[in-house]
């Protein structure tokens, strides 16, 4: 009895044995799958941490790059994998991957102090980090480096952010040009004012009638150079501010807008017995567009192209016709030309076109043209010129179809 009731006791404690073994053997495993539900559901909130980041960091148009205290690239954003033409950039040494020590130099700094760098640089076509694909000539970049917050148990990184300033560099060039071009334009004119006007403060030319009237039609001449050229500022300057963007938009007679600049233009037409032509499918064709520019648009082709010309009989054509979405406008005359090394820059500011003119002849603002691509684009509009010199030169401008009839 004694036997069995041990033998009870001892098969008792052998099965309270294992069912504890067994419910630990099952709290272990639903342990460790909790664990490894963790560590999955870590690695998941990090992969899509992660893909936040880069959705964020490849949104920005500047080139974004993380650089470890080795020089090595960490992480690069869309806008710099398309700066670097798709280059393989990861794990590359910063120095192989922007090539331009004037790049680098801001980075190197910020990687060795700690310190956040700003500079910008001005780089030539062959050295631009755009390779290949740079076709701006002369470009500018603003490179801004700091130190990422990093633990200390953490190595340091370096972020730096490559800004593509070109346009604003160029816009500063241009309005610097402006500046200057404009300085010197007035400084002539203005110069000689002031000479006739020393000369006419002497008692023997005011007694000379004849001198005196000479001189004040040349300062005349010169004063209306001035007034000019002060115009052709404003009208730019207007074009150009953000004005143009609120062009007083209202039907008129295009007709009756080239009639008006022909009759300002009468007294030059008739001294050059210049032949005006004008070739419209539609007289009574209607434009949408603001008339004073449209005016001004006219008046300095048509004038252009007989200035251009005081020599022999010119013939001006005046063309307007709707083609298809587009309104087509043609200025052409048979004069002299245009040489095909000047037809890529005649729209700039105060360029001009030599054609060595009577030295007596008031020279033109260099501003007319300018004032014609400016008005045209403010319409939406393109405008082209072709020339063959002493056959034909043709000013062509297409804008899109705002015409009612």
């Amino acid at each position: 009895m004694i036997l069995e009731i041990s033998a009870a006791i001892a098969l008792a404690g052998i099965t309270s044995s294992g069912v504890l073994w067994f419910r630990q053997r099952n709290m272990q495993r639903r342990y460790a799958q909790e664990i490894q539900a963790l560590h999955a559901l870590h690695a998941e909130k990090l992969r899509q941490n992660n893909l936040d980041r880069n959705r964020l960091l490849d949104a920005l148009s500047d080139a974004f790059l993380i650089v470890d205290a080795d020089h090595r690239v960490r992480f690069v954003n869309a806008a710099a994998r398309d700066l670097f033409n798709q280059r393989e950039l990861i794990d590359r040494s910063i120095e192989e991957s922007l090539l331009d020590p004037r790049l680098l130099q801001g980075l190197l700094h910020s990687i060795k102090t700690g310190e956040h760098v700003q500079s910008r640089l001005v780089l030539s076509q062959q050295t631009s980090p755009r390779g290949d694909l740079e076709n701006r000539g002369t470009n500018a970049w603003h490179v801004d480096a700091a130190p990422l917050p990093n633990p200390e148990s953490l190595r340091p990184l370096t972020r730096v952010l490559i800004r593509d300033v070109t346009t604003e560099h160029q816009l500063d060039q241009v309005r610097k040009d402006f500046v200057a071009n404009a300085s010197h334009e007035l400084r002539t004119p203005l110069a000689i004012i002031n000479g006739y006007l020393e000369n006419l403060l002497e008692d023997e030319i005011l007694k000379d009638t004849a001198m005196a009237h000479r001189f004040l039609t040349i300062m005349r001449k010169h004063a209306d150079r001035v007034s000019r050229i002060i115009e052709d500022m404003l009208v730019i300057s207007r074009l150009e501010s953000g004005e143009a963007s609120a062009l007083n938009i209202e039907p008129f007679r295009f007709r009756s807008c080239i009639d008006d600049v022909l009759e300002r233009l009468e007294s030059l037409i008739t001294n050059q017995s210049a032949t005006i032509k004008i070739n419209m499918a539609n007289p009574d064709l209607i434009l949408e567009g603001d008339r004073f520019y449209w005016t001004q648009v006219l008046f300095n082709l048509i004038e252009n192209a007989l200035k251009q010309n005081p020599l022999g009989k010119l013939t001006v054509e005046i063309g307007c016709n709707v083609v298809g979405n587009h309104v087509c406008i043609d200025v052409a005359d048979n004069g002299v030309g245009i040489p095909s090394a000047d037809l890529a820059h005649i729209f700039r500011r105060f360029y001009r076109v030599e054609k060595h003119h009577s030295q007596q002849e008031i020279k033109g603002t260099g501003l007319g043209l300018s004032i014609v691509k400016r008005a045209v684009e403010a319409h939406h509009g393109k405008i082209s010129v072709t020339s063959k010199p002493g056959i034909e030169t043709k000013f062509s401008i297409a804008i899109p179809h705002a015409l009612t009839s």
